[in-house]
């Protein structure tokens, strides 16, 4: 836990992956050591500090998860409680659907329900209600519990349920639940309570020439998605409660030890095991680090992103935030470095494609794929494997540019590389299909099925 050690890694890396401020806390047992480098907005040049507050994206999710277990704790509904019996205002396209989706598949994202709706319900109280009406018309991303697709929606969805549980709003009820007996003054959930404070803007390029975000933030209806706004020793007090089975620092009970373990515990597979993790349990992914069980959470939002990571056997949780540049190549130095030194443990190699070309047949694969914010096509590109991303809907406005067109490297059958311009780290690409044989192509943590003709 050496201070000067890290603060210099930290410069270091931040200024060669082109990220314009960052914030890095360390905790092992009850040592916590917290540093800032950059600034927190390239137009205002203000530095990045240590109690500056930054987007912590969708590691909200895991809070809204961490609510929605005491809720559970409190005998109030069960993991596997229909959706439709706490909320008989939700509905979903097909009724079969709507009846059989539980608590259970929204905390785990096996719902089918597409998970990309960014659609601005307002900034009133009633934000969530009037999202969740929106569900009605929005499109099945594949069969209830068939497969794994990240789904923000059903953290939105995980959110009204909160609300209604309580007579609270979500943003009332997180804090008295979560903020308040965990001791922190400056995690909020609305941008208003968080500009009180030194806070970070995205930038949606870095490098030489950063580009500051065109908005500060999301919609109010994502806020249990991804909306909250902390500093690392905030959302590593969070991380500690968890080590501790549920404990906060003063020993006060915040959520019971059966209901924290079964948060990290084995609760389904991913199809793609090389992006975030091998499974997914109740709100944390789940990590296999050579042998080495580690759990945590990634957020992204306009031009800020974040990451958390927790290897309980070592009693170590590391949290970076940052706002713009090559944020995922910066966590992979300093992670790797980080967990190597305190713990002994290394992070798995980062995926790759193999030092010897292959050729792969892609005609399998090729057509076009689509869900309810994006639209991929696969085609052969004289003779290159190529993946084309076309954002549409509301996230398409907040894009320069809603395409992207990715040369593919094979690794094996149904398993290709991109690689985004500028970035070190590649991007793994798996084809797929059901048992009832709809075929899907994961990218990016979400399915998106292949349109029939």
């Amino acid at each position: 836990m050496n201070q000067a050690h890290w603060q210099h890694r930290l410069d270091e890396l931040a200024a060669k992956h082109g990220v314009p401020g960052a914030q890095l806390g360390i905790l092992r047992g009850e040592d916590l050591l917290t540093l800032a480098t950059g600034v927190l907005h390239v137009g205002t040049g203000q530095p990045a500090a240590t109690d500056s507050v930054w987007q912590i994206g969708s590691i909200s999710k895991v809070w809204t998860a961490t609510v929605i277990m005491q809720l559970i704790d409190e005998g109030r509904f069960t993991l596997r409680t229909p959706v439709a019996e706490v909320l008989p205002e939700f509905r979903l396209r097909d009724p079969e659907t709507t009846a059989a989706v539980t608590v259970w598949h929204l905390l785990t994202h096996t719902s089918g329900i597409d998970g990309d709706l960014f659609t601005d319900t307002g900034r009133g109280d009633d934000a969530l209600e009037k999202y969740v009406a929106l569900l009605a018309d929005s499109a099945r991303n594949h069969p209830i519990g068939a497969t794994w697709s990240y789904c923000n929606a059903g953290y939105s969805v995980l959110g009204r349920i909160i609300e209604v549980a309580t007579g609270q709003t979500w943003d009332q009820a997180i804090r008295e639940k979560l903020f308040t007996p965990l001791g922190l003054t400056r995690t909020t959930t609305l941008p208003e309570d968080a500009m009180v404070f030194g806070h970070a803007m995205g930038h949606v390029k870095g490098g030489d020439e950063p580009v500051v975000a065109p908005v500060w933030g999301l919609p109010r209806a994502v806020g249990p998605a991804g909306l909250i706004t902390s500093t690392v020793a905030e959302v590593l007090a969070f991380a500690r409660m968890h080590l501790r089975g549920g404990l906060a620092a003063d020993g006060t009970r915040v959520l019971s030890a059966e209901s924290a373990a079964a948060m990290s515990a084995y609760q389904t597979d991913c199809p793609e095991k090389r992006l975030l993790g091998d499974s997914w349990g109740l709100g944390w992914f789940r990590c296999d680090w050579h042998g080495h069980r580690a759990y945590g959470h990634d957020g992204n939002t306009i031009g800020q992103a974040a990451f958390l990571r927790v290897l309980p056997e070592a009693g170590v949780a590391v949290a970076l935030l940052t706002n713009g540049g090559h944020t995922h190549d910066l966590y992979v130095d300093l992670y790797d470095e980080i967990f190597a030194e305190l713990t002994g443990v290394r992070l798995p190699e980062p995926f790759e494609p193999p030092a010897e070309p292959i050729t792969t047949d892609l005609a399998p694969y090729a057509g076009t794929y689509e869900r309810e914010s994006v639209r991929m096509e696969v085609f052969d590109d004289d003779g290159k494997p190529t993946l084309r991303t076309i954002l549409t809907g509301p996230l398409a406005g907040l894009e320069d540019d809603p395409v992207q067109t990715y040369e593919m490297t094979p690794v094996e059958p149904g398993l290709y590389a991109v690689r985004p311009e500028g970035m070190e780290t590649w991007v793994p690409v798996t084809f797929y299909s059901l048992p009832t044989g709809e075929e899907y192509v994961h990218y990016g943590a979400r399915a998106t099925p292949k349109k029939l003709g």
